[in-house]
């Protein structure tokens, strides 16, 4: 028999990190009141959380098989006319991403936002913070995101924000009062010397990690604007906690940790990343946020192996999905989906699933995601080529746990010219003339976008755009898409197929990854109902169109 399915439409480092630890620390300074803001609506009925997997160990969080979209306000939506996506800009765009009515096909159906910096900052990006209490003025103003998390709640989704934790800007009144004396009462809020230790940055032998200020050295590993903080001090460790509650207050569903791999060092090299003292420090804010907000969620920027991001869960049995991050992107698999829709060969990506399983502590929820803002975009890697972009968004939408998308991709917007990460955030493409802005934009936009936009992609039902759309409703249609246990039905050759599982419910997944028409025999005969896809089945059979994907409930 037949069903219908849709054929397949288709590194920077974050920032952070510390050295020898200081004298013992004072007491705490004191700590200056919440600012005061109007209250945030009750957050949207989460998702029914996932039954316990026979460890009790899985997250029972709305996060646990949510789909997040990122997005760099900068280059989403402007609304002033001024060239710079804000808030307001990102408001206007909402509906786009989630309608909050399931009945309707027209929007994307993310469940979550995670927006890249929003405080104020000195520089475009914002990972170097000047004040972690207020929205970056060019975004906005704090009205305006209360009124985004309204807006965003009221429709369903979730909102997570960048918490830039190792490190502020060298701009901070923290670090100029630190930098003003060695007397000074927040001297230990940073790590200063008085002499150069001379350690490079562990990934460029030839970058620097202290820098001289007034006589002295603080550490910064990632450059002289971005001096790390000192979370030896018991003070820097409570002014976390009271800056994350107060955005948690203020409406915010959790937080994007930047470069947590970096939050303490012990010396050159090596000793500059992954810590003792980090997984102490993560456990402790970890279990402060549980305690304040448990609905709160904490995803991990941990550059790395997947052995060591998988140390990075903390203890799986002491807390259902981790008591450190339960949350941590899945940076090696992201390579190894787009190196199999670029070679067709789905062996690219099954050995790095089975290390994965391997791996990972019981109950820990997958990040995938393709790329982000350090990355340079999958459009880009896979040379526009539809097919295969299709291929690696149907793999990362139909794998268990809680997959990213980074803004464009759903429409194939590439890198604009250049190397530099400016080109991997050019403005989102609206439309072929100005539905970013009605002014000049801040960065030039990438070359494609006369027909990779959303006008020209949203009426098509051969677009990317509307392959993202099926598949995300597809995912949502299952639980077992969405945080099943992941079983491997095959390993190499064009077709990528699995069974996932989450209680009663059995799913099939089948991909072929390749340009030609492709079938293989399951060990299970997809006789169920469809979720997506279009393949010929023939008992245990399925064969697949090019860069063709199929999902079937089994009975």
């Amino acid at each position: 028999m037949r069903f219908r399915l849709f054929a397949p439409l288709a590194l920077a480092f974050g920032c952070g990190s510390h050295p020898a630890p200081p004298p013992a620390a004072p007491p705490p300074a004191e700590l200056p009141p919440a600012t005061a803001v109007e209250p945030e609506p009750a957050p949207p009925k989460p998702l029914p959380p996932p039954p316990p997997d026979a460890t009790g160990r899985t997250y029972a969080s709305w996060a646990n098989g949510a789909v997040f979209y990122e997005v760099f306000v900068r280059s989403f939506r402007d609304s002033n006319g001024d060239g710079m996506g804000d808030l307001a800009g990102l408001i206007s765009k909402l509906d786009y991403l989630n309608d909050g009515d399931p009945k309707t096909d027209g929007d994307l159906g993310v469940d979550a936002l995670w927006l890249m910096p929003i405080f104020v900052s000195p520089s475009y990006h914002g990972y170097d913070t000047v004040d972690y209490e207020h929205i970056e003025p060019d975004y906005g103003t704090d009205k305006d995101f209360t009124r985004l998390a309204r807006e965003a709640h009221k429709r369903g989704m979730h909102i997570v924000v960048d918490l830039v934790l190792n490190h502020s800007s060298d701009k901070h009144p923290w670090f100029l009062e630190s930098a003003s004396s060695p007397k000074s009462k927040k001297r230990d809020y940073y790590t200063w010397s008085a002499t150069d230790p001379g350690w490079p940055q562990p990934w460029n032998p030839s970058g620097k990690s202290w820098h001289e200020k007034n006589g002295s050295f603080y550490y910064g590993v990632f450059w002289s604007g971005m001096p790390d903080l000192n979370y030896r001090s018991p003070a820097v460790r409570k002014q976390a906690q009271r800056i994350a509650k107060l955005w948690l207050d203020r409406g915010v569903d959790g937080f994007r940790l930047d470069a947590t791999r970096h939050l303490f060092e012990t010396g050159p090299g090596d000793g500059q990343s992954d810590a003792p003292e980090t997984h102490v420090f993560l456990k402790e804010f970890a279990a402060a946020l549980r305690k304040s907000h448990p609905k709160a969620v904490l995803i991990g920027e941990n550059w790395t192996d997947t052995p060591v991001i998988a140390r990075y869960f903390g203890d799986t049995a002491a807390v259902p999905g981790g008591d450190e991050l339960p949350l941590n992107f899945d940076f090696p698999l992201a390579g190894r989906i787009i190196g199999a829709a670029r070679q067709g060969e789905a062996s690219v990506v099954a050995g790095k699933i089975a290390e994965m399983q391997a791996t990972y502590p019981p109950g820990a929820t997958w990040v995938p995601f393709l790329t982000n803002h350090d990355m340079k975009r999958v459009a880009s890697e896979l040379g526009g080529d539809t097919g295969k972009l299709k291929s690696a968004a149907a793999v990362l939408l139909t794998l268990p746990g809680t997959p990213f998308l980074y803004y464009g991709e759903e429409v194939g917007l590439r890198n604009g010219p250049g190397d530099e990460d400016e080109s991997k955030r050019t403005p989102m493409p609206w439309d072929a003339e100005s539905g970013f802005t009605s002014g000049t934009p801040w960065r030039p936009y990438s070359p494609g976008r006369e027909t990779a936009n959303v006008a020209a992609e949203a009426g098509d039902p051969a677009s990317l755009l509307s392959h993202y759309r099926r598949l995300i409703r597809a995912r949502k249609a299952s639980t077992a898409l969405q945080r099943g246990r992941l079983e491997l039905l095959t390993v190499e050759g064009p077709v990528l197929a699995y069974r996932l599982t989450d209680g009663g419910e059995r799913v099939v997944v089948a991909h072929n990854l390749s340009a030609s028409e492709a079938s293989t025999v399951l060990p299970e005969a997809p006789s169920g109902r469809p979720l997506l896809g279009e393949a010929a089945l023939d008992g245990g059979r399925v064969t697949l169109p090019p860069h063709g994907s199929g999902a079937w409930i089994v009975q």
